[in-house]
This record gives structure tokens, C-alpha cells and sequence, in this order.
């Protein structure tokens, strides 16, 4: 039985939100603030045109976007979010095809001790991936280290993710041999990633990628679903601060004993059943101990094919 896990308030996210379109415009569909109301008020009340705000940019370029500062910056809350303390944000577009379905938005503090990273790579000319942008927090070695690094296809967590154009989920960067970053992970304190494609119109690959540090977490834990038929999905990896390896199937992701979810049941389910990125905090179906999810579902041919949940 799930004990109980103390929920940190110090966490590299602070506010994740989901932009739906509607009438040609992107409307705030839901989101977990942290308890930052001023905040949450004023983006109920705002709407974003193709290529307007955050949200826009990331719709109208097809691609997910980092900013890092809001200052002079093409960001429509600056205001109410530097009285919340947000300093960056990364737009994350979900595309079914040609067809936007949402665009999910997390914010960060501007807490210089806040360490963890949000990273989007992209193929150059010579068919390696390039970070696009990042933001690292507190993580300036790490960043440096990232930035003068690139990976052809299989290698590493990014390039694994392009060439199995599949979510990957690795658990001890600071150890792990196939993270090619290691030792300024290790330095820079972060212990678990995982990265996944980002479809877009076109076809350019992009591969976004989450690290998480003990101290400031992305999430203390992470999780892998495949989509099935039927509106089913089946976990295929994860892991846990506290219970380590949740599951991991190597085969096709059909073993019976293999935790399911069903469209409409739990927050996986709201997944499932909504098409959209699902925020959640504290409502009911959480394992226990956890105080917040988020879920983020990944398209290709025409269907769902999986779905990424982190939970705080």
C-alpha cells in the first residue's frame, strides 16, 4: 500500500496550465497554479490569437517554445507573473495531424536555487540533434555542458527518443551509462528524466526532454502508458522517488499483469477520455501520498499513442 509522501511546495514547475482553441482563439481549459490565484485569475480571463502570447507562438510556429524572461518579451501576463515569482516559461503544442488539440504551459520560479531542466531538441543539417532551447534554473554547468552537445540518432536520452520516436524514461543520470551527460548531471544533482517526441505539421523532429533533482522536482514520479484500442492504455514504464521501478515492460506492452487505465477512470482515464492534456491537483484518483498529475498525451497516424504522467 502507497504510504505517505510529504508534497514539496519547492518544485521546479510552479504552474502548469492547458490552452484549448476555440473560435480561432486558445482559452485556459484548466491548470494548477500552486496556489498562485492572482495569477490564475488573470489567465481565466485571457485569450491568445494565432501567434499571440506563449501559447500563440508555439500554435502559430508548430513547435514547443522556451522563454526565458518576460521582460520586453512577447509574454501577455509579465505583470501578475513577476508578482508570482514565474521568471520562464516552456509552451509545449499537442498536434493530432495537422490539427491542434491543446497547448500545454509550464512556468517556472525565479528562485535562484530552484535546479532541474526543460529541454527541446531538434535535427540540424547533418541529422544530429541540437538543443533548441532550454531552461535549467540554477543548473549553469549543466546548461553550458547541453548546449555544446549533440546526438545522432539512438544515442543518449534525446537521440533515443528520435529514432524510437516513443517517450523514454531513465532513471540515475548521474550514473547512468547511457546518459551522455552524466557527470554534470551528477554534479548538477538531477536523477531522473524522460523524454518524449513532440509531433508537429511537417514532420521536423523535436524531442522534448524533463530532468528532475531530489530537491526541486519536476516530479517524484514518473510514468510511461501506451495507448491501446478501446479507449485503453497500458503502463509500460515508470518509476517512483520512493518505490523505485513501478514497472517496466521490454516486450510489446500486452503482459496481463501490466497496470491498465480506461478512458474516463483516474487521471490517466481523464487522458484517455478528454484527447487533452489533463492538470490536476488534488482531486480524487491520485495514488496516494501525491498531491498533483500531469498528462500529457502524443499523437501519430491519426490516433493517441501514448501518454506521459508526472505527478508531485
Amino acid at each position: 500500500m502507497d504510504g505517505k509522501i510529504d508534497t514539496p511546495t519547492d518544485t521546479f514547475i510552479q504552474v502548469a496550465e492547458v490552452w484549448v482553441p476555440k473560435d480561432d482563439v486558445l482559452v485556459y481549459a484548466a491548470g494548477d497554479t500552486n496556489g498562485l490565484g492572482a495569477f490564475e485569475e488573470a489567465s481565466r480571463g485571457t485569450r491568445f490569437a494565432k501567434g499571440e502570447g506563449l501559447p500563440g507562438k508555439a500554435w502559430a510556429e508548430a513547435r514547443p517554445v522556451v522563454l526565458k524572461g518576460f521582460d520586453g518579451s512577447y509574454f501577455k501576463r509579465t505583470e501578475v507573473a513577476k508578482e508570482a515569482g514565474l521568471s520562464a516559461a516552456v509552451a509545449v503544442p499537442v498536434f493530432d495531424g495537422d490539427t491542434l488539440k491543446a497547448v500545454l504551459v509550464v512556468l517556472c520560479g525565479d528562485d535562484a536555487e530552484r535546479i532541474g531542466a526543460i529541454e527541446v531538441w531538434t535535427a540540424n543539417r547533418d541529422g544530429l540533434l541540437m538543443l533548441d532551447d532550454g531552461y535549467y534554473g540554477a543548473a549553469e554547468e549543466f546548461a553550458f555542458v547541453s548546449q555544446h552537445t549533440c546526438f545522432p540518432r539512438g544515442q543518449g536520452l534525446p537521440g533515443g527518443v528520435w529514432a524510437a520516436d516513443a517517450p523514454i524514461l531513465m532513471r540515475d543520470l548521474g550514473s547512468g551509462y547511457k546518459f551522455v551527460r552524466a557527470s554534470a548531471a551528477g554534479k548538477a544533482g538531477l536523477t531522473s528524466g524522460i523524454g518524449l517526441p513532440v509531433r508537429v505539421p511537417g514532420g521536423t523532429p523535436y524531442v522534448l526532454t524533463l530532468l528532475s533533482a531530489l530537491g526541486t522536482p519536476i516530479a517524484r514520479r514518473f510514468e510511461v502508458w501506451a495507448v491501446k484500442r478501446g479507449g485503453k492504455a497500458v503502463l509500460i514504464d515508470g518509476v517512483c522517488e520512493r518505490e523505485g521501478a513501478l514497472w517496466r515492460d521490454d516486450g510489446d506492452g500486452t503482459r496481463a499483469e501490466a497496470p491498465k487505465a480506461e478512458a474516463w477512470k483516474g487521471p490517466v482515464g481523464q487522458v484517455l477520455g478528454t484527447g487533452l492534456p489533463v492538470v490536476q491537483r488534488g482531486a480524487g484518483g491520485l495514488p496516494a501520498g501525491y498531491g498533483a498529475f500531469v498528462g500529457l498525451p502524443s499523437y501519430g497516424g491519426g490516433a493517441m499513442t501514448h501518454i506521459v504522467a508526472w505527478y508531485i
